[in-house]
C-alpha cells in the first residue's frame, strides 16, 4: 500500500499525522471531527517490491496483540483489516518518552538505570506470563508513560507458545536487530522468553556504558561470535559504574540462558533492589584494568558451572541443549517500582 497523506480515510478511519514511517509499515494518529484521536492506525508496507518478512509481521502483531489481556504495559488493539484487502491495525496512542531519548545520550549517570530497567523488566514479566516472546526488543521499542509505567511496542516478530510461529516457518535466517539479538535466536531458537532478558541487557550495558556489547555486526559471522565470547565488562570501560550494576547486565548477558535471570521479574526485583544482589566473579575489577577477586561470602554460587570462553564448540551446544525445548520462566518476587528522572 502507498503511503497516504492527512486526509485519507481507511474503513472509515479519517487519518492525521503520519508520526513514523519504516521498512515495514507507516503509522498515522487518526483525527476526529474535532481533533486527533487517542488512537493510531499501522498500515503495512505491502507490494511485489517489499519484503515478503512485513506481511508475515503485520499477521503476527494482529494474532499476538489480539490475544493479550488489557495492559498498561502494550497498546490496545482496537481494530484490524484483512491482509488481502485492506490491511490495518488501530490500536491505543500511547503518550510517552522512548527509551531511545536515554540511549543517544549515553553513557547516562548509573543511578538513573535501575529506574528504567526495572520498568521494562516488570513489562516484559507482563508478557512472559502469558506466554509470549517479544524477540525484538530495542530502545525504539520501548516507551514509557507519564506514570513512568514502560510499554512495549512492535510485536511483528514475536512469538506465541499457542500459535503457530509463522516467522520460524518462512523464514531460514535470524530475523530482528542483530546487535541485541540472543545467542539462541542466532541458532534459530524463538521460544525462550529469557531471549528478552539477553536484549535487555544489552540494552542497560549501552545505557552505563554508551557503546554496544558486541558492535554492530554486519555479518552472519560476526553476529555467531556471540555464541562464543562474553563482551568487555562495563566497569573496564566506565570506571564509576557500580559492581552490582556490572553483575546484574553481565548475568543478562550471559550465552548459556540457564544462567541468566530465570525470569524478567526477579530481574526487576534486582534493579529495584541493588543492596540484594550477590556479586560473583561478574564484579570483580573496581576500575577499568583491575581484576582482582571478590571476598568469597560476596560470590554468587552457581547452579552449573560457566562454559569455558575458549570452547567454542562447547558453547554453541551448551546454548542450543539450555533453549530446547522452551520452558516457561520460573517465578520471583514482584519487584516494587521506583522513580525515572526523565531526559531534558
Amino acid at each position: 500500500m502507498d503511503l497516504l497523506g492527512p486526509g485519507s480515510e481507511i474503513d472509515g478511519f479519517r487519518l492525521g499525522e503520519m508520526i513514523h514511517v519504516g521498512s515495514m509499515a507507516s503509522i498515522y494518529r487518526l483525527a476526529g471531527s474535532t481533533g486527533p484521536l487517542p488512537l493510531v492506525i499501522k498500515i503495512p508496507r505491502l507490494g511485489g517490491s517489499e519484503r515478503a518478512v512485513n506481511v508475515i509481521a503485520f499477521e503476527v502483531c494482529r494474532m499476538v496483540l489480539g490475544a493479550l489481556a488489557q495492559s498498561r504495559h502494550h497498546p490496545t488493539l482496537v481494530a484490524f483489516g484483512d491482509v488481502e484487502t485492506t490491511p490495518y491495525l488501530v490500536m491505543e496512542y500511547v503518550e510517552g518518552t522512548r527509551l531511545n531519548d536515554w540511549v543517544q545520550r549515553a553513557p547516562i549517570e548509573p543511578q538513573e538505570i535501575p529506574a528504567l530497567g526495572s520498568a521494562v523488566a516488570l513489562a516484559l514479566h507482563d508478557l512472559h506470563r502469558q506466554d509470549v516472546v517479544h524477540l525484538d526488543m530495542k530502545p525504539t521499542n520501548v516507551l514509557y508513560r507519564p506514570s513512568g509505567e514502560a510499554v512495549l511496542i512492535d510485536f511483528g516478530l514475536a512469538h506465541h507458545a499457542h500459535y503457530p510461529d509463522l516467522l520460524a516457518e518462512e523464514l531460514r535466517f535470524p530475523v530482528g536487530n542483530w546487535v541485541y539479538m540472543a545467542p539462541e535466536q542466532v541458532a534459530g531458537v524463538r521460544c525462550d522468553p529469557r531471549s528478552d532478558i539477553y536484549a535487555l541487557g544489552a540494552i542497560l550495558y549501552q545505557l552505563a556504558t554508551g557503546q554496544l556489547p558486541f558492535g554492530q555486526p554486519r555479518t552472519v559471522a560476526e553476529l555467531r561470535r556471540r555464541l562464543y565470547r562474553d563482551p568487555t565488562p562495563p566497569r573496564a570501560l566506565v570506571g564509576g559504574i557500580p559492581a552490582w550494576l556490572q553483575e546484574i547486565i553481565l548475568r543478562c548477558l550471559e550465552v548459556d540462558a540457564r544462567h541468566r535471570y530465570a525470569s524478567a521479574a526477579e530481574l526487576a526485583f534486582e534493579l529495584a533492589n541493588p543492596d540484594e544482589v550477590a556479586l560473583s566473579e561478574h564484579a570483580a575489577g573496581c576500575r577499568p584494568g583491575t581484576s582482582s577477586p571478590l571476598p568469597a561470602h560476596r560470590r554468587r554460587a552457581r547452579s552449573a558451572p560457566r562454559l569455558s570462553s575458549s570452547s567454542r564448540s562447547r558453547r554453541r551446544r551448551a546454548t542450543r541443549r539450555s533453549s530446547t525445548p522452551c520452558e516457561p520462566p520460573r517465578g520471583a518476587p514482584s519487584a516494587r517500582k521506583t522513580g525515572i528522572a526523565w531526559p531534558a
